[in-house]
């Protein structure tokens, strides 16, 4: 998700604004404006699926009868998103970032539509890969448009407008799928968002075509693909998803394709990656790691949050939608402080510190399984976790696109939310294989009304977010080592 030795940034800053008409204008100036209304378009679209989607999952999985699998409706998005982001780089490296970026939001569209009429849990699963095919192949189609069309200077805006776009969707998202969800079904949550695709192809197309749209090297277009890195990626993929499956079967027989996976995963990670991100080797492996533990531990945790207020403190799926609500405000806030520009001397300490918040808040989340801790408090918590992730997910973002040539932003892209998808499914398979085995799937009781089975299964939850705790606490140190020099 090459060459991954980082460049100078006043090189790479000179040859990307050799492209740029007015450097001295902002994002919103005349030269990008149209460009970064349209990807931040895009964006908007992705925050409000996830958001809504995520409000109505629980209800969706108690209705197929499905909670068993519900991590299964995460990780399938997350698996197949891992091939969809390889394929991506190489397509926007060697034709532009256009055909990738409009096939994805296509696909994108399509799974939310296959999700929404699936009759079993299953074909629900079905939908959700099919959606991590499009989810893979728009972020990294935007990431290359990103080190194609703006100036180093101005990359940290828009990434903090990226965040931004996720305030109106996690307050407004959470609040329209909660009540859809109930008066209407959880399935019009899946069909009605295909709709709002329209505006972001109608946006953001026509701007990339014009600033970003064909390859940095007219020779590169004729180059076929790299078909060592496809046959990886396919191994990626299946590998992630024998290890999940076996992680939710829990028996003697899953050690089998533990094994097949974890010998497909082990080869395609070294190729993938670049050497040294598993020891997080100072300056790109570092970056890289650090977007996976932070990504990894903080997602996989706010998986389980809605289904844990559901479930255990017997909200409404509304409200338990709602309670992550403050995140979107806080994490565009993250960002926001990471843009300004008289920080750049102590990007290196808000890194570390939004790791610590991250941490932070991982591990007192499991606090309103006691019912004597106010429920609200977790929104509290969640939106200080947040603030943390804002500041760490758009550093490693910035910091991926200043150490990478402009013809290698695809490939080094790729290998970013490769370390982002992968985290995401391997620590999915943990956590809900030990969510399965202390009871997790006895949790749909509750769901049913049962308040004995409510309160019976508090350590199912537990044994998933002090684990990820534990991840993000790696990070701390990790994000001491991004900085190629003091």
């Amino acid at each position: 998700m090459s060459a991954l030795e980082p460049r100078d940034a006043e090189v790479t800053a000179t040859i990307v604004e050799t492209t740029v008409v007015q450097p001295a204008e902002g994002i919103l100036g005349r030269t990008h404006r149209a460009l970064s209304i349209g990807i931040v378009s895009v964006v908007l679209l992705i925050a409000f699926e996830a958001t809504a989607v995520g409000t109505a999952m629980p209800v969706a999985a108690r209705e197929l009868h499905g909670i068993p699998l519900y991590a299964f409706a995460f990780s399938a998005y997350f698996t197949t998103s891992l091939f969809a982001m390889v394929l991506s780089g190489q397509w926007a490296d060697r034709r532009g970032p256009l055909a990738p970026l409009a096939t994805g939001i296509g696909a994108f569209g399509a799974g939310l539509l296959l999700s929404g009429t699936a009759a079993n849990m299953l074909a629900f699963i079905l939908g959700r890969a099919v959606q991590g095919i499009g989810g893979g192949l728009v972020i990294v189609a935007l990431y290359v448009v990103i080190g194609r069309a703006y100036p180093e200077r101005i990359r940290p805006s828009i990434m903090a407008a990226f965040s931004a776009a996720w305030i109106v969707p996690s307050v407004v998202g959470p609040l329209a799928s909660g009540t859809v969800t109930e008066h209407l079904g959880w399935r019009w949550v899946f069909v009605g968002i295909p709709v709002l695709i329209l505006l972001p192809l109608g946006l953001a197309l026509p701007a990339i075509r014009r600033m970003a749209g064909g390859p940095t090297d007219a020779a590169a277009a004729s180059e076929p693909f790299d078909m060592r890195r496809i046959r990886l990626a396919l191994g990626i993929s299946a590998g992630a998803g024998l290890l999940q499956y076996a992680g939710q079967e829990l028996r003697w027989l899953s050690l089998v394709p533990a094994a097949a996976g974890a010998a497909l995963l082990v080869p395609a990670v070294r190729g993938l990656l670049p050497r040294g991100t598993l020891r997080a080797a100072r300056g790109l492996p570092a970056v890289i790691l650090l977007r996976g533990i932070a990504a990894g531990s903080f997602i996989v945790a706010e998986s389980f949050v809605p289904l844990m207020l559901v479930t255990q403190r017997g909200m409404s799926p509304t409200l338990a939608g709602l309670s992550l609500a403050a995140g979107g405000l806080t994490w565009a806030l993250g960002s926001y402080v990471l843009a300004r520009p008289r920080l750049e001397p102590h990007k290196g300490a808000l890194m570390v510190a939004g790791m610590v918040l991250v941490t932070l808040a991982i591990v007192a989340a499991p606090s309103v399984l006691i019912e004597a801790v106010p429920a609200w408090t977790l929104a509290a918590v969640w939106a200080v976790g947040c603030f943390g992730m804002g500041i760490v997910i758009a550093s490693t973002s910035v910091l991926l696109l200043k150490l990478s040539a402009p013809e290698e932003a695809g490939a080094n892209s790729a290998s970013l939310q490769i370390a982002d998808g992968l985290s995401n499914v391997l620590l999915l398979a943990a956590g809900g294989a030990a969510f399965a085995a202390l009871g997790g799937g006895a949790v749909g009781a509750a769901a049913h009304g049962s308040t004995s089975a409510a309160g019976a299964h508090p350590g199912a939850f537990t044994v998933v977010f002090l684990p990820m705790a534990a991840v993000a606490a790696v990070g701390v140190w990790v994000a001491t080592r991004v900085r190629t020099s003091p």
